[in-house]
């Protein structure tokens, strides 16, 4: 069984999840264009985490960064590599879409990267219905970063 709820980044079960997403951004992206969030900067307010579990087991994770009344940015959206393919990606983003709609957010953006390793990721938002555009809060034109953004 496959559930989402929101969690403490700071979960002991969850260092898997942390320590994959971690080596994720750093494997193709220069160290000055990542922009991930470790787990105790994900515990900072404005910022709501989700966990999926699978059985009980962690398993993917995501997260809203609020930036105004109306404008969130999502975060640290990563699932198990393992577990793939099974369409929990499109499971995990489109709760992070609905959680922000029911928030009142109506501009959810996002920065990934434009390295292969990206690829999936980029296809997945797009797919969703996120556009490019230009860099959005605390972020600057960079070589390494693709913005994206959907209205809801």
């Amino acid at each position: 069984m496959i559930e989402i709820r929101p969690e403490s980044p700071l979960g002991t079960d969850l260092a898997l999840l942390m320590e994959r997403h971690t080596a994720d951004m750093h494997a193709e992206t220069p160290p000055e264009s990542i922009h991930m969030l470790d787990a105790s900067k994900l515990a900072a307010p404005g910022i709501r985490f989700y966990v999926m579990r699978e059985d009980g087991r962690p398993v993917g994770m995501g997260a809203i960064k609020q930036i105004d009344a109306t404008h969130a940015e999502i975060k640290s959206m990563h699932i198990l590599a393992e577990l793939r393919g099974r369409g929990l990606s499109r499971r995990m983003l489109d709760h992070l879409v609905a959680k922000a709609r029911a928030a009142g957010i109506t501009r959810l953006s996002l920065e990934t990267g434009v390295q292969p390793g990206f690829v999936p990721a980029r296809g997945l938002y797009a797919r969703a219905g996120f556009i490019e555009c230009g860099p959005f809060e605390g972020y600057s034109e960079d070589p390494n970063s693709v913005f994206m953004t959907l209205t809801i």
